[in-house]
């Protein structure tokens, strides 16, 4: 019988480098299925300066009437992204179909061990490491569509977590909520620091398996609960949530997260880039709630917000 031979539709941008963040977040954020970064070739004998600034980002879909959706859905962000920096050059795409039965394994090669804080390391399932004094490793088979950990804003989230679940002591233990958790990855970091009870939602069945399978690895399961839900959905009371999405939907979300937040709880919230910051503060800093401490890397921001003592 002839070999299947499985078929993708790659998409190849090219952009500035200042710009390189956003439209990699908007395409995990799309959901395509592997988001890679690499630097165009140069060569070195054309001195043309419209390369010398530029860079590649790889993404792939799976051929069919949903690809072209997320396709005109980048052709628009582009657009957008060229009105609020019209002085950038407007990044652009191409696409090809690859036919590959073993490319779904080659993706690999991009993912490797990283130190990611003081004690957490994230590193794929098929990577050795030696692991050192306090370090916690944290395995991870993240599937092609889900993230690895290599991403600013979760970087800045784990950092986040790993601060209030090891050096606050405003509670005896912690109950943590991880909304969106995608590979289970900041779920499986709250319970390695300590956290007693963990509830990880996502509306994505996809991502619900994957966490399931890198809760199991991790042998967490006593600490972490995993849930197809929308947290508009959800009902609970927790010290501690965490919310790595977009500006847009953390907006969209305040109000329910606040409420399941108790009175001296926190909200890490990450996924902002930099022109979205105000709109996170003037819907989220209140009266009740206050900015705990802000951590930046590049255009990315990730918040922490502390709900007041009732008094």
């Amino acid at each position: 019988m002839a070999e299947i031979k499985e078929q993708w539709i790659e998409i190849v941008i090219s952009t500035p480098e200042e710009l390189i963040d956003s439209l990699s977040n908007f395409m995990i954020e799309l959901g395509t299925q592997g988001v890679f970064q690499e630097e165009p070739d140069h060569n070195s004998f054309n001195d043309a300066p419209t390369y010398k600034n530029k860079e590649e980002l790889k993404a792939y879909l799976s051929p069919g009437a949903e690809a072209e959706r997320k396709i005109s859905s980048l052709m628009a962000y582009m657009d957008s992204l060229h009105e609020i920096f019209p002085d950038l050059e407007k990044p652009s795409f191409v696409t090809h179909t690859i036919i590959d039965p073993d490319w779904g394994e080659q993706w690999k090669k991009y993912f490797k061990p990283l130190r990611v804080s003081k004690n957490i390391i994230i590193k794929p399932t098929w990577e050795r490491y030696q692991r050192g004094g306090r370090d916690i490793v944290i395995d991870i088979d993240p599937g092609m569509a889900f993230g690895t950990g290599q991403h600013p804003s979760t970087q800045l989230c784990i950092v986040a977590i790993e601060e209030l679940l090891l050096k606050d002591r405003s509670f005896e233990t912690w109950d943590v909520l991880d909304v969106g958790t995608g590979t289970g990855i900041l779920a499986i970091c709250s319970a390695k620091l300590g956290s007693e009870r963990v509830v990880a939602i996502d509306i994505d069945e996809k991502a619900i398996e994957i966490a399931a399978e890198n809760v199991a690895i991790n042998e967490v399961e006593d600490r972490i609960e995993i849930l197809s839900s929308d947290i508009a959905g959800y009902k609970g009371k927790f010290n501690l949530i965490v919310a790595n999405l977009t500006a847009n939907t953390l907006i969209k979300m305040r109000s329910h997260i606040l409420k399941m937040v108790v009175p001296g709880g926190y909200v890490v919230a990450s996924g902002i880039i930099d022109q979205n910051t105000e709109a996170i503060e003037e819907h989220f800093a209140t009266k009740e709630v206050a900015i705990h401490d802000i951590k930046s890397e590049k255009e990315w921001f990730c918040y922490t917000f502390k709900k007041q003592d009732k008094k």
